[in-house]
């Protein structure tokens, strides 16, 4: 008897796999940041930074995580900046044990994240509730 197909494939698993590898073959790799007391963001940077170009920073809203939102995207923009590409808090593989929930808080971990990376300028593109936390990026470092 064969099993069922819905046992044998994921649609999720097959899709994050082929984001995966568009994302590498594009240029950029995933890196985990530990950004401390309890803390870890997920982003793709780009495997060579160049000082020549400015830093964009793609900024996912409600999903599974950023290579969904981006994987269509990204590599319109890398001919002319450095992307980056994070999972917000909470969503893909960025997590933390800290109670905190707000837009603030996630804006303060993509700019920890950031800094950790030796980006201190930047652009931010945000979709949806990376608006949000965009805004609140804006804010927090003008």
């Amino acid at each position: 008897m064969m099993p069922k197909l819905s046992k044998c494939f994921s649609f999720t698993a097959s899709r994050d796999w082929l984001y995966r590898h568009l994302f590498a073959a594009g240029g950029l790799r995933s890196v985990a940041t530990d950004l401390g007391e309890g803390t870890t963001m997920h982003c793709w940077v780009p495997k060579l930074h160049r000082p020549c170009k400015p830093s964009l920073v793609l900024v996912h809203g409600f999903g599974a995580n950023a290579m969904w939102q981006y994987g269509e995207h990204f590599r319109h923009f890398m001919a002319h900046f450095n992307v980056y590409v994070p999972d917000l808090v909470f969503f893909g593989d960025s997590f933390t044990s800290r109670p905190e929930r707000s837009e603030s808080f996630q804006a303060e971990c993509v700019v920890r994240m950031m800094e950790a990376h030796g980006v201190h300028r930047m652009s931010l593109v945000g979709i949806s509730y990376g608006g949000f936390v965009g805004y609140s990026v804006a804010a927090q470092v003008p």
